[in-house]
């Protein structure tokens, strides 16, 4: 890995100096534009709408345009802000691991200690651990003031980027002021299909059915051209329930019961695709729905 930014974790007057890693990256296979009569790629061109001329990507600024005028910002004009210059993650404050609301997790990034003494790294780490506390901080990075939250992961200091509160969106929806009678049996039943499901939870169980079956037809394709038969690739698509409108109650017995006969007859095969499949059948028994993510026996990529 390479290092993006180097700075220092300032809290009191204790000083951590860091490097600072991008910790995720995409694994999305990489598709480009062609034209799909004789296969030529796609390019855009950054073309001056007043004098005509394609602009070499080092000659473009920033701008704002306020209606009636334009302000230009260099890249000088946007280093010179006082903030920028700054190479400090600055602990605000220590706050309950718990009161750090997940839907303002953005990206995250790997902390290593960037001197020859790892003391007050260690010490820092320590205390997060035996306090149970996110240190939050605020920097700059990348011409951006940010909100930060400095957390633990195994023996590593994380820094993960938190949305500000204005940029989490409300979540009104009329239909959640609804009155809904839920009764003891029905929420016994679903209690029980949630007991039936319950796992711990292992990110390298699951895989990305989209990406690894667009691998599969890239190769089918590469082999066999316009020639490719996908029901051979993939098999044909199963009959399934999934339109059937059950009542509420049935549906959550019913899904209990092939759930737990799912994974008593499970036990003896001792795969995680039964289990698989188990919870695809019970999810459009319940409603016709597929799952979001499903756990897969086959595993061709490392897990997350």
């Amino acid at each position: 890995m390479r290092a993006i930014w180097k700075g220092a974790i300032a809290f009191g007057l204790v000083n951590v100096p860091v490097k600072v890693y991008a910790a995720t990256e995409d694994h999305d296979v990489s598709l480009h534009q062609v034209h799909e009569k004789d296969g030529g790629r796609i390019r855009y061109q950054r073309r001056c709408e007043v004098c005509g001329e394609v602009v070499e990507y080092k000659d473009i600024a920033k701008a704002y345009d306020d209606g009636e005028q334009t302000v230009v910002l260099t890249d000088e004009d946007l280093a010179s802000l006082p903030v920028e210059k700054s190479r400090e993650i600055d602990v605000v404050e220590f706050v309950p691991s718990e009161q750090v609301d997940p839907i303002l997790f953005n990206k995250t990034y790997y902390l290593e200690p960037d001197s020859k003494s790892t003391k007050s790294y260690v010490l820092l780490r320590r205390t997060l651990e035996d306090t149970e506390r996110t240190a939050i901080v605020q920097f700059s990075l990348r011409q951006k003031s940010r909100l930060g939250a400095l957390r633990v992961r195994g023996d590593v200091l994380t820094l993960q980027t938190l949305l500000w509160e204005d940029e989490v969106r409300e979540a009104s929806f009329p239909s959640l002021d609804e009155r809904v009678r839920i009764s003891a049996k029905e929420l016994e039943m679903s209690s029980a299909l949630v007991d039936s499901f319950s796992s711990d939870f292992n990110p390298a169980e699951f895989t990305d059915d989209y990406q690894e079956q667009l691998k599969t037809l890239i190769e089918a394709k590469l082999e066999k051209g316009e020639a490719l038969d996908t029901e051979e690739t993939f098999g044909a698509e199963s009959e399934d329930e999934g339109g059937k409108v059950l009542d509420l109650m049935e549906a959550l017995r019913r899904s209990v019961e092939k759930n737990r006969g799912k994974k008593s007859g499970g036990a003896t095969s001792g795969g995680s695709g039964s289990r698989s499949s188990s919870r695809k059948d019970d999810d459009e028994e319940a409603g016709g729905k597929k799952p979001a993510a499903r756990k897969t026996a086959a595993k061709t990529k490392k897990g997350a």
